[in-house]
């Protein structure tokens, strides 16, 4: 009966952790605020706790609603777009003003603006329903009973490993973020990656 749950739990880790692993608008800003040791312990828990709820809703079946509704994939991938569009802009902004003052000083935002942004980086990326609700959900199908509950507990334990590796894992980082030219690069990079995925986006709509 134990080794019946060792399988899908194995699965479900995986499956849970390589979803989450390339870097998005959500790991980018855990990683800057982590870097600068910033309300580290609130926004890893908020990540987690938001992939929990969309993983349990995406093995629970809500993913065969969102086929109910064919304007809504349509809505979240321009509001997505949008939002990396902005927040791209403003990295990019931020490395060409090389404003770095408080970063140096080992400053983050305060709690509830970095709440708002990780909020907005979750909920609004269209890339965290299609992972959930979408591909965590349809790999469940495979499982049933005590299985499926395995499965999706394990996916969402992936989700907590991550982000508290990530979050906690950037403050070691933090000695070579002592310059405003690493900051810079940083931003950049972080800029780059976020226009790519929202062109990404944009050029998905136009295909279909």
């Amino acid at each position: 009966r134990r080794g019946e749950m060792i399988e899908p739990a194995i699965t479900g880790f995986l499956t849970g952790f390589s979803l989450i692993l390339a870097i998005g608008a959500q790991n980018a800003f855990v990683l800057r605020q982590g870097l600068l040791r910033s309300n580290v312990l609130p926004l890893v828990l908020f990540c987690a706790i938001s992939d929990a709820i969309l993983i349990a809703a995406g093995v629970a079946g809500f993913g065969a609603l969102m086929a109910q509704f064919p304007k809504l994939p349509l809505i979240m991938s321009l509001a997505g777009a949008a939002f990396l569009l902005v927040y791209g802009f403003m990295r990019f902004r931020a490395a060409w003003l090389g404003e770095y003052a408080m970063e140096l000083a080992g400053e983050g935002l305060a709690l509830g603006p970095a709440l708002a942004v990780v909020f907005a980086c979750t909920w609004l990326n269209p890339h965290v329903y299609l992972d959930t609700l979408g591909l965590v959900g349809a790999i469940s199908t495979q499982y049933e009973g005590p299985a499926k509950v395995s499965f999706g507990v394990a996916a969402a334990a992936a989700s907590f490993v991550f982000f508290f590796a990530l979050g906690y894992g950037a403050g070691i980082l933090a000695p070579i973020m002592q310059t405003p030219r690493n900051w810079r690069i940083l931003d950049i990079a972080i800029g780059c990656e976020m226009w790519m995925i929202a062109f990404g986006l944009l050029l998905s709509l136009t295909q279909h």
